[in-house]
């Protein structure tokens, strides 16, 4: 599933192509409802976590989002698909690009809720419920810490990074690498990770995403990733080998290394009748 840098890239790249043109034609074989029509405008195309938004002049929104399968490709009109059009979920034709969306499995044009008393554009139904997008620089990295409560305390804390409704952007790679570079077990109850870990692996994850919002090339340390894909290598940082394993309720891969990511250390505790204040 692509992670949430891959969706921001597409959307600069689908913006700087088509947001301000005309639509010429659009197509979206599966979907029965209303579409925009030729003449309209396209005003904006914008990445909500791993969701991809093109805004339409007539009203309506097309949200995407790819799963395992999807993508989107733009071509100059006449140049050769790289897919087959029997995967074609979403054409939309300017006069100078066509915007092929490919095999998502999530899409649907809707009409956006009207805006807030002070103006301000709210979330489609479908992202709603999402944390804030750690790929925007202008995140409110605070708002995700109290989120994790959200989640079960048992669950682990690579899964609960996984949790888009805690922040949104962070996939399997990042999951792992975030945790590597905070030197935490993955697999730790979230209710043993103190807040200021909270934070800092927010902070963390929002670091890594941005930074990888210029390439396709995905890399967390240099020259690459430090644990992802590298089950049974040496790690980087105290050479223990990296392992793996499948978790969770869809057995995605975890990597880790067991020498140096750790469980949090339990808090400072007062003993019954100590003073506190020396």
């Amino acid at each position: 599933m692509p992670e949430g840098d891959t969706i921001a890239r597409s959307a600069t790249r689908l913006r700087a192509a088509i947001a301000g043109a005309e639509l010429h034609r659009v197509e979206a074989p599966r979907w029965t409802g209303r579409l925009p029509t030729v003449g309209e405008t396209v005003l904006d195309v914008r990445s909500v976590g791993k969701h991809l938004e093109v805004w339409f002049s007539g009203g309506l929104v097309l949200r995407t989002h790819m799963r395992m399968t999807g993508s989107w490709h733009i071509y100059r009109p006449g140049e050769r698909w790289r897919r087959p059009r029997r995967e074609l979920r979403v054409l939309l034709v300017t006069p100078e690009w066509e915007a092929v969306c490919f095999s998502a499995p999530d899409v649907e044009f809707v009409t956006p809720p009207p805006p807030s008393a002070i103006g301000q554009s709210r979330p489609l139904p479908a992202t709603a419920h999402l944390g804030p997008d750690l790929c925007l620089p202008d995140a409110d990295l605070e708002a995700c810490v109290p989120r994790f409560a959200l989640v079960e305390p048992t669950t682990t804390i690579a899964e609960a990074l996984l949790d888009q409704r805690i922040c949104c952007g962070v996939g399997n790679v990042f999951k792992s690498e975030i945790c590597w570079a905070a030197r935490l077990d993955p697999f730790t109850p979230v209710d043993a990770v103190p807040v200021s870990l909270r934070r800092e692996l927010v902070q963390i994850a929002a670091q890594q995403l941005r930074a990888n919002l210029d390439t396709a090339r995905r890399t967390t340390v240099p020259g690459g990733v430090a644990v992802y894909g590298h089950a049974g290598e040496r790690c980087r940082r105290c050479g223990a080998s990296i392992r793996m394993r499948r978790h969770g309720v869809h057995a995605r891969s975890t990597y880790w290394c067991p020498g140096c990511q750790v469980p949090p250390s339990p808090p400072d505790t007062v003993e019954v009748g100590q003073a506190i204040d020396q």
